[in-house]
């Protein structure tokens, strides 16, 4: 009867009989599987006529029992060389006897190479086996070339393989955590190009009679040299290789999960990933929704996707050596399967590619975003093209995947408003945030059968740019410019300064700078590349605006400059540069490092301050060069440099009134110091009716009366005004508010500033976001000066002292610490030939600075 073998048409059906050839019977060996369904090795010791030297310079392999696919071949020859079946043309056929019923047959072959390679062959017949079940009814397949066998090219691409045959290497799971150093970004991958093991491919037969006795298997010259290593039969009608996609599994494990590892024999498994252990009404319920999850050291659940054959047994490993072995025939059966304390099953029942459009609620256009989905188990469906883990959840210095961000547990891709990708069916819980001014979204809903659109709507709750505040973000690194704009409009972040700068060898974001803003197409997002110019010991500068490059980008060796590096320029210079070219001087993350700051400050060479993390010490630091009578506006930056740090977590609201945005009013109006910077809390603070960064004029001592307004789609508990560094007016509210305010009449007997800040019950010790560094919940503004005199002044004679302290410490580094070019002849970027009189100078500037105000207080140094 006319049959079809792999969609290839067969010859008929038809007896023949086997050539005298002289080949003894073969023995069977293997075993049967563990799942129970066994797949069994020929032997073919008694047929192999070939060794190594025909392989015409392929490498050779070992012969003995093998694991292909996790299917089990016995290859004829021991451990030191293979013997193989050699096909080859006007020689005579090949005949295997099998004598067992055998409803597939896995063949390991592959073709020899030859003079014609340089050009493909395709479709051509190059050997013909004939299958005989008993009674002597056969089928003959034609073996083609790129169809049923292949050849590895020597100058292709391996995946240049048979449409129907399967390279025989397996697809290897690379290490977790481990490796070579040049692996590290394939390792993202989680596995890499199939092995390509012994250059054979695995071909399979379906035999059309599955409970018939299969006698026989005639090889067929047909004009090219071909080898047979290898053949196993199977005693089902299953596809030994995967055909069916990957599925979610999850695993209950009686101990701990870390390091727990699934793996499979006949398939494949991906990385295991903790499932949260608290209940999903919590999950909603929580006050920071929309800005991740805790991580849950206490989860005893982990989940991981499989494809496998039927046939395949699951390996669960614990991290003590505990662990169990399970059929995947059991776990696809739809019932969860318990054993030794182990418990798995399908975490999927369907699921359905959706098109997703997040909208805002008032306008109805869909509004750039992040957005997290997930199963009520706790299983990631993330948009196509982003990541369900970011990095294998492992740490992302200087891997900032663009797109993702990862908070805690969960993974967010950042979108456009609109995105698409699988979900499953039934509840699925939605995570979507956008800055702070949008309440966050984490809601059940459900996904139906046949499903394929979904809206949700976020809505604005307040709008800073209507009331005159942009925001910004002074300090990101490692994203592209591209991937910043796209990230910050997620966030609903007016600007991000995106710095180039340098760690030793590496050097990032080279290729951005451009001098120019990168706006989005209606110009209410502006990405600009600047620069961090960074010394160890002295200090770092954020450098906004800039038209050209400030150099060198880091000086005086690791970990900012290169191994050895000499301290080429200081600080001071780099401000000087940045000025001459229309830049901006941002102290990064304030004080730290404090060796030139209070050089900077007493040169007036810096245009604010920034602090990245709310600590005492920051404050008080601060509060101090306030009271010494220094202008120091106050920015918020990130010092992003991974995936796990959104964009404007901490960020600079600047206040524009009715001027109209663009990325250098910005810049002026934190000059000017109408800023506040927050991590969640948005901030209304003015004294006598004036505005943050105004100066007002009193006639007299007398007082002024203090408003203040904190809200925040985060509970904070205290909002406080600071007079002069102490807190003169608070209002509370242990439990967490959205909204805090007060009003106080405030005396003023002599030059003073006043500011607002909001965080926790007592200020320093709030709820903390889910980023890298567990940052603090707050909010706190730039100075409103008050005068008696018309002209604001303040000074503290013990902080000019320590000042004083600092630049002498400074100037005692550039003397006596500082790695210097010594032994040969150097030009320096300055182009003066006293190198170290160049160094000295802004510390001596500033010295004279200090002390002369010292003498004019009538106070000694």
């Amino acid at each position: 009867r006319p049959t079809r073998q792999n969609g290839v048409p067969s010859t008929e059906m038809r007896t023949r009989s086997p050539a005298a050839s002289g080949n003894s019977p073969v023995t069977q060996s293997g075993g049967e599987h563990p799942s129970g369904t066994g797949y069994v090795p020929i032997d073919l010791t008694g047929v192999c006529d070939a060794g190594a030297e025909v392989l015409e310079g392929i490498r050779p392999f070992a012969g003995g029992s093998r694991a292909l696919h996790g299917l089990p071949f016995f290859v004829g020859g021991d451990a030191t060389a293979a013997r193989m079946i050699l096909i080859q043309p006007n020689a005579s056929d090949k005949v295997v006897e099998v004598g067992r019923k055998a409803p597939t047959v896995i063949v390991a072959h592959r073709r020899l190479p030859g003079a014609d390679d340089s050009e493909p062959v395709t479709g051509e017949v190059v050997a013909e086996y004939v299958f005989t079940n008993h009674g002597g009814r056969s089928a003959a397949v034609p073996i083609r070339e790129r169809f049923e066998i292949g050849v590895f090219p020597r100058d292709g691409w391996e995946e240049e393989s048979p449409f129907l045959a399967v390279a025989a290497g397996p697809s290897h799971r690379l290490d977790r955590y481990e490796g070579k150093w040049g692996d590290a970004g394939l390792r993202q991958t989680e596995t890499p190009h199939r092995d390509a093991i012994d250059e054979l491919f695995l071909w399979v037969w379906v035999n059309p009679e599955p409970e018939t006795v299969l006698e026989s298997i005639r090889l067929e010259p047909r004009g090219w040299k071909v080898v047979v290593a290898a053949i196993t039969t199977g005693e089902t009608a299953e596809d030994p290789f995967v055909l069916q996609a990957a599925l979610p599994v999850r695993i209950d494990l009686p101990g701990r999960i870390e390091g727990v590892e699934v793996t499979v024999d006949r398939g494949v498994a991906g990385y295991t990933f903790p499932l949260p252990g608290g209940e999903v009404d919590d999950f909603i319920a929580d006050p920071l929704k929309g800005w991740g999850d805790p991580e849950d050291a206490e989860s005893s659940s982990v989940y991981t996707r499989i494809a496998a054959i039927p046939s395949a047994a699951l390996n669960v490993a614990g991290p003590d050596g505990d662990g169990a072995r399970v059929r995947w025939s059991d776990v696809i059966s739809g019932e969860a399967v318990d054993t030794e304390g182990v418990r798995v099953e399908l975490a999927e029942k369907g699921r359905n590619w959706v098109h997703v459009r997040v909208v805002d609620d008032e306008t109805g256009r869909p509004v750039p975003c992040r957005v997290h989905f997930r199963s009520p188990q706790g299983i990631p469906y993330q948009p196509h093209g982003h990541h369900d883990h970011v990095n294998s959840d492992l740490d992302t210095w200087h891997i900032d995947v663009g797109g993702d961000l990862r908070l805690g547990r969960l993974s967010y891709a950042y979108i456009d408003g609109t995105c698409q990708g699988w979900l499953p069916l039934g509840e699925v819980i939605v995570d979507v945030a956008r800055g702070f001014e949008y309440e966050p979204l984490r809601e059940r809903i459900r996904i139906e059968r046949g499903q394929r659109e979904l809206t949700l709507r976020l809505r604005r709750w307040t709008s800073m740019n209507k009331k005159g505040w942009y925001s910004g973000d002074s300090h990101v690194h490692f994203l592209s410019s591209q991937g910043a704009l796209a990230e910050q409009q997620g966030e609903d972040l007016n600007v991000v300064n995106l710095l180039q700068s340098q760690w030793g060898s590496l050097f990032t974001n080279t290729e951005d700078f451009t001098g120019r803003p990168l706006a989005s197409p209606d110009g209410r997002y502006v990405t600009f590349v600047g620069q961090e110019n960074r010394q160890h010991f002295l200090g770092h500068l954020a450098l906004w605006g800039l038209r050209e490059p400030v150099m060198p980008w880091c000086t005086d060796g690791p970990v900012e400059a290169e191994i050895g590096g000499p301290l080429e320029a200081t600080e001071s210079d780099w401000a000087d540069q940045s000025h001459d070219r229309g830049g901006t001087v941002v102290i990064a993350h304030f004080p730290w490092p404090n060796g030139e700051p209070a050089v900077l400050i007493a040169n007036r060479r810096a245009d604010a301050v920034e602090m990245i993390v709310q600590r005492p010490r920051a404050h008080r630091e601060y509060y101090r060069y306030l009271n010494c009578g220094y202008r120091l506006p106050l920015v918020g930056g990130t010092d992003k440099m991974s995936s796990d740090v959104p964009v404007g977590l901490y960020r600079t609201y600047a206040r524009l009134g009715a001027e109209g945005f663009s990325y250098d009013r910005w810049r002026a109006a934190v000059t000017a110091g109408r800023t506040f910077l927050s991590s969640g809390p948005l901030l209304d603070f003015t004294v006598d009716g004036h505005d943050i960064g105004d100066t007002i004029v009193l006639r007299s001592p007398g007082t002024v009366t203090v408003s203040a307004v904190a809200e925040s789609i985060f509970p904070v508990a205290t909002l406080e005004v600071v007079k002069n560094g102490e807190v003169i007016a608070a209002a509370t509210e242990n439990g967490g508010s959205h909204r805090l305010e007060l009003t106080a009449e405030v005396p003023i007997e002599e030059d003073s500033w006043l500011a607002a800040r909001s965080g926790g019950p007592g200020y320093f010790d709030g709820p903390t976001h889910r980023d890298a560094w567990g940052r603090n919940i707050f909010a706190h503004t730039s100075p409103v000066y008050v005068t008696t005199a018309g002209e604001w002044s303040r000074f503290d004679p013990a902080h000019a002292r320590y000042m004083l302290t600092l630049v002498e410490g400074g100037l005692e580094y550039v003397r006596r610490r500082a790695v210097a070019d010594s032994v040969r002849e150097v030009t320096h970027h300055h182009g003066e030939p006293d190198h170290l009189s160049y160094l000295e100078r802004p510390f001596h500037e500033a010295r004279a600075a200090i002390s002369k105000r010292l003498d004019e207080a009538g106070e000694t140094a």
